[in-house]
This record gives C-alpha cells, sequence and structure tokens, in this order.
C-alpha cells in the first residue's frame, strides 16, 4: 500500500449523541475509539450510550409523539419535510459518500450510490402517505365501516455497519413519514456518517424531539439493549446477524413489541446450462464482490448445471483476479478494505477454513502491497460440498463457494440446505423452469436473470433464519403504524337485552 487515505472534511470533534435537539455527551461519559479501516489506527471517538442515555432519547421521543405536532400533522405537511431531506442529502452527495468510504471501507463509487439511494428513501415514503388509501365496507342501510390508520408511537432503529447511511434511511424514511418519533442506535464500528444526521433533520424543519440518536454497543446495559428492553418503544427495526436477531427477539418478548428484523443470509445463485454464461458471471461477480462481499443479500453460493460446471468455474476465477482491490478513495477500486479488524479476523477464519474443505482457485489471502488493513483478495472456492462450513455458513465477505448439480431436483435441494432464506438468484432461459424453481425455493426474495435491483414498492425480507416481517412499500406502512377499525351503525338498532325483568 503506497499510501493512506486522508480524513474527509467536516469531520467532528467527537461523534456524540443527539438528543431533544442537541448533541449531547454519556451521562457517564464513557466513549470508544472509531478506527479507520485502512489503517486500523483509531480517528475519532464517539460518546458510548447506556440505558440512562437511551432513557432521556425514549423520553424527548416520547414527548415529541405525545405532545408535539408530527403525528398530528397532514400527510402532505410531513411528505414536504421529507422531500426537504431528501433534497439536502443529494445536494451534501458528495461529503457524505466520502465520510461513508473513510468509515467503513467502502469504494467510494460505491458509496456514492448509497447517497443516492438514502435521498430516493425519503422521496419514496413521501410520495406514498400522500397516497395512502385505507379500506371502507359497507352494508347497504345497516353498517359502514372503515380503517382508521395511526402511528403507533417511539420505533427504535437499530441499524448495521454495511452501507449505514443508506440502511438507515430505510428505515427512518418510512417510521418518521407515519407520524412516529424515534430512537436510532446507529453501528459501533461505523458512527460517522449518522453524525450528518441532526444537521439535515433541523435544517429541513423536522419538529424537535422526533429524531433522536444514541450510539453505542449492543450489549446488555447498553444502547442496543436497553433500546429494546425499554418499555415505552413499541416497536423495534433490526438490520443485523441472526444471533443477535433472537436475542432481540427474546428480549422484547416481555412486551410483546412489534419487530420486523432482516437478518443474515447464504444466498444460491443458480446457474443453469441454458443460461446466458456471460452474463450470469457478470452478475455473480458483482452480487458477491461489490461492497467488499459486506452485502446481506450477497449471492455467496453458486450452484453450476455440471455440464457447463469447468467452464464457469474457470472463468469465473478468472474474471475474480481481475477484480480491483485499492483504497476506498481510488475512484477505480472495486473492493477496498472490510470494515473492522474484527470481522477481518472472521473473515479470513472462513478462508483458512475453506481451504481444508474445498479447492481454492483464486484468492485466499492478504493481497499484494497491503500490508496493513482489513483488506481480502477476492476469494473463490470450487467444488464445496454442502456439508462444508463455507457453504452453510454467513462469511460476510469477498469469499464465494461453487458447487455442481445435476439435476433441478438437485439443484432446489442444494439452495434450500442452509438456515437462511433471505434471497436467490436463478439464470436459466427456461420460463416454465425460472417460474417453478421461483417458486419452490426457500427465500424471501428472488431475482431472474438479474442481479440485485429492487424496486421500492416490493416487499423486502427473509424467511427461516434470514428475518421477521417484512418491510418496503406498503408493508412499512403496515409495520410503523395501527389499523383501527370503526364500525358505524346505519339502521335501527338491535341491541340483544340480559337480564330483563
Amino acid at each position: 500500500m503506497t499510501d493512506v487515505t486522508t480524513a474527509p472534511a467536516g469531520l467532528p470533534e467527537k461523534i456524540r449523541h443527539y438528543i431533544d435537539g442537541q448533541f449531547v455527551d454519556s451521562l457517564d461519559g464513557e466513549e470508544f475509539d472509531v478506527i479507520n479501516p485502512v489503517t486500523n489506527e483509531p480517528y475519532i471517538k464517539a460518546a458510548s450510550g447506556k440505558k440512562a442515555d437511551i432513557d432521556r432519547a425514549v423520553a424527548s421521543a416520547k414527548k415529541a409523539f405525545d405532545e408535539g405536532p408530527w403525528p398530528t400533522m397532514l400527510p402532505r405537511e410531513r411528505a414536504r419535510v421529507l422531500n426537504r431531506i431528501a433534497d439536502i442529502v443529494e445536494t451534501r452527495g458528495d461529503e457524505l459518500a466520502a465520510m461513508e468510504s473513510y468509515d467503513s471501507g467502502l469504494p467510494i463509487t460505491q458509496a456514492k450510490g448509497q447517497a443516492n439511494r438514502a435521498a430516493e428513501n425519503f422521496r419514496f415514503f413521501a410520495d406514498l402517505i400522500v397516497a395512502q388509501v385505507d379500506d371502507a365496507f359497507k352494508v347497504p342501510g345497516r353498517q359502514a365501516n372503515y380503517v382508521n390508520r395511526k402511528p403507533i408511537g417511539v420505533a427504535g432503529l437499530i441499524t448495521p455497519w454495511n452501507t449505514p447511511f443508506m440502511l438507515e434511511s430505510w428505515k427512518l424514511g418510512p417510521a418518521i413519514a407515519t407520524g412516529n418519533s424515534v430512537v436510532l442506535k446507529p453501528a459501533e464500528f461505523t458512527p460517522l456518517s449518522a453524525s450528518l444526521w441532526p444537521g439535515i433533520f433541523e435544517e429541513a424543519g423536522l419538529p424537535r424531539g422526533v429524531f433522536n440518536m444514541v450510539n453505542g454497543f449492543g450489549e446488555e446495559g447498553y444502547a442496543g439493549d436497553s433500546l429494546v428492553k425499554h418499555p415505552d418503544v413499541p416497536l423495534i427495526s433490526f438490520t443485523g446477524e441472526s444471533s443477535t436477531g433472537q436475542t432481540i427477539f427474546a428480549n422484547a418478548a416481555p412486551w410483546l413489541k412489534g419487530l420486523s428484523m432482516e437478518l443474515g443470509g447464504k444466498s444460491p445463485a443458480v446457474v443453469f446450462a441454458d443460461a446466458d454464461l456471460d452474463a450470469a458471471i457478470n452478475a455473480t461477480i458483482f452480487g458477491v464482490f461489490s461492497l467488499n462481499g459486506e452485502r446481506c443479500t450477497a449471492g455467496s453460493r453458486i450452484l453450476v448445471e455440471e455440464s457447463i460446471y469447468d467452464e464457469f468455474v474457470e472463468r469465473y476465477a478468472a474474471q475474480a483476479k481481475r477484480v480491483k482491490v485499492g483504497l476506498p478513495s481510488d475512484p477505480s477500486t472495486e473492493v477496498a478494505a472490510l470494515v473492522h479488524p474484527e470481522h477481518y479476523d472472521k473473515v479470513m477464519s472462513y478462508v483458512e477454513i475453506g481451504k481444508e474443505e474445498a479447492r481454492l482457485v483464486a484468492g485466499g489471502g492478504r493481497p499484494e502491497g497491503f500490508e496493513t488493513g482489513n483488506f481480502v483478495e477476492p476469494t473463490v472456492f470450487a467444488d464445496v460440498t454442502p456439508d462444508a462450513r463455507i457453504f452453510q455458513e454467513e462469511i460476510f465477505g469477498p469469499v464465494v463457494a461453487i458447487t455442481p448439480f445435476k439435476s433441478d431436483e438437485e439443484a432446489l435441494q442444494l439452495a434450500n440446505n442452509t438456515k437462511y432464506g433471505l434471497a436467490a438468484y436463478i439464470w436459466t432461459s427456461d420460463l416454465k423452469r425460472a417460474h417453478n424453481f421461483s417458486q419452490a425455493v426457500e427465500s424471501g426474495m428472488v431475482w431472474l436473470n438479474s442481479n440485485n435491483v429492487r424496486d421500492l414498492r416490493t416487499p423486502f425480507g427473509g424467511v427461516k433464519a434470514s428475518g421477521l416481517g417484512h418491510e418496503g412499500g406498503y408493508r412499512s406502512i403496515d409495520f410503523y403504524t395501527e389499523q383501527q377499525s370503526v364500525h358505524i351503525n346505519l339502521g335501527e338498532v338491535h341491541n340483544p337485552v340480559f337480564g330483563k325483568q
């Protein structure tokens, strides 16, 4: 590595919580170091929140919900604020991308795309709440019935460290669009870009207390755990690993909280012999190596029909070796640094496991010239058996497992042979096979002859260990609102009489 990325302009002195319209330190003064993934050196400190800080934030959000104007504003008025938020995000796109790339290790060109998508999330939900139509049911001469949709209260939002700013917008947009107030707990590895939300919301005119943010860890007594267990937070939306989701599920159970959880994945990409091989290779390379492989919907298991298997492996490995590894700030970089040394160690441990379980055909180590930082070569294993750990377990890095199959039935069995079920990718020119396979595969989302391109109106979520519930489009509106049935009697009242003397 010849040089080191320089810190982006506009770095705060310290990353603080944001509660009731003010930046504040933790009540006990505790802080933690945030590191640069390229050097693994601390570059800033962040306030470390605990129960007392969450209590303050929830009290602020509850007051804004109970006494403030936001929940009762007309949808059009709230939509104007959301559109201003989107405008500001777009105008600050370069600044946001630079901070995101520096903090997370994402290649700068991919980070720029995340800023644009974040703005679109706010525009989408602004449009959706204005166009929202709820059901009405008539029984002529007897009854009129309608659905009254209401915001629920304080939403607790716990977000991950991969593409943090965009994924925060994915939760913030519908939560505040529907009239709720929020407490955001960003991932502790990547709190930098989240520190920009308070200024964006203030400039856009979001009322005080509607948005609150507490930084820190998820363990017991710290911010994440305290947010999940707070009795005045009826909703939790979480994105992260499946084991953490299980803990949240258990801790939220005493209050019967509403939960939406997008969890881990080990998504199959199934390539049949009649597929467009060039398109399939290009898309599956992008699907597992973009975002440094730190993508929940990554097609990290590639299942290839036996008759084209050898050709596919040879061409795939050759193309993987051409993927450009570089500094996050270099516009030509395609894979940069993993987010944190803890995660780097995890990914490299799986690389070593893979060398014992399968045939290494590309990568497998630290790229030449990058002696420090969290850099991993794009790594490809072939001849991976379904009992291998690299076939079954989520790695969440630039590592892919390729497995052959002989028949449609075997391909389906292999595709469904993990505990996960987030996404699946199917490559075939046979329309009947495509439809039948997509309906039989155990995944919340399926892409046919396509990489991961999603319409915001469609549901997003997984099955099995990959999630609980769905968001996206009206599903997000449903999650963040209560639906109250109102029944009106229009005819003669016929009430039963009990105990008449």
